[in-house]
């Protein structure tokens, strides 16, 4: 992989600002705003395999996974190059987007775009989408220790501050409610494959073969158990092309949190006061009442 292309995309990451601003209501980095034209109007193609996700709901993990499918379990080649260069982030910059357009197909893309604000071009095309989702009260704690590492977001300190904001949906990508609900229905009328982190933490044999059919794969054991291996949490938390170690502490500083931090469920009990558990249990019952959507918060 071209060294020159990777301090490109990195250069592009680190140009990116705490400052926000909105796309249709949706809150997003300013940086982001700034090149929406080109992000609303890039061409997905027929075969796209696309992964989607709230922040913090195991999009890195479900990519490694995707990308390993379409390599055929071939591990040599899932180390080709960083995750966000084999698989373009759409949000992350013109450079980004480039290295998308020029990838030969089937390309595996990943967005965190709630489904108002999708590029029109793929609603119109044969692509296949993977929307992992993970339940609120964790993604919440994983996406406080993101922002605190993040050196391109705000400081969300104290957890109290980012609790609220988190719970009003004043955090880049928005609402986690909207997110998840919105792709919720998107899976009746596109090809959308629905997996929640808790049933890949639960059984990730069983979730990755749901994948593979998703995705019309059949492999053999040995394949399968390649995968498996390849994309447990402490082979990704090791893995240097995943763990973006690649990136400096002017964009990541690892030293505050780990990318890879636990992957675990339950976390959250860790840090929820009794009295945010009831507030927060109280909204989530007026926003996902009568959607049939349900999330297990442990294990």
């Amino acid at each position: 992989m071209d060294p020159e292309l990777i301090e490109k995309l990195v250069q592009e990451m680190a140009d990116f600002t705490p400052e926000m601003s909105q796309i249709e209501g949706v809150p997003l980095l300013k940086g982001i705003c700034d090149i929406w034209d080109t992000i609303y109007n890039f061409q997905a193609r027929d075969g796209d395999i696309v992964v989607v996700s709230y922040p913090k709901s195991g999009t890195t993990w479900m990519q490694e996974i995707l990308d390993l499918i379409v390599q055929d379990g071939d591990v040599e080649k899932s180390l080709r190059a960083p995750c966000f260069v084999k698989v373009p982030f759409l949000e992350m910059g013109h450079t980004s987007l480039a290295v998308a357009n020029s990838m030969p197909s089937p390309r595996v893309l990943k967005t965190h775009l709630p489904v108002p604000v999708m590029p029109p071009s793929f609603w119109e095309k044969d692509i296949k989408i993977i929307y992992v989702a993970r339940n609120p009260k964790d993604c919440m704690v994983s996406y406080y220790y993101f922002y605190k590492m993040d050196q391109t977001l705000a400081d969300p300190d104290p957890w109290d501050n980012f609790f609220s904001m988190f719970l009003d949906g004043d955090v880049t990508w928005g609402s986690w409610f909207d997110h998840v609900l919105g792709w919720w229905k998107a899976k009746d009328k596109h090809k959308v494959l629905y997996v929640f982190y808790e049933d890949m933490i639960e059984d990730s044999r069983r979730e990755i073969q749901k994948v593979m059919r998703f995705l019309g794969k059949d492999f053999s054991e040995d394949i399968i158990q390649k995968i498996l291996l390849q994309t447990s949490f402490k082979s990704l938390k090791d893995n240097p092309m995943v763990n973006f170690s690649a990136l400096p502490e002017t964009v990541l500083d690892q030293s505050v949190s780990s990318f890879m931090r636990k992957g675990t469920v339950g976390d959250w009990k860790n840090h929820f006061l009794e009295s945010q558990n009831i507030v927060f249990d109280e909204e989530y019952e007026k926003k996902m009442a009568g959607s049939g959507l349900v999330f297990r918060n442990e294990l």
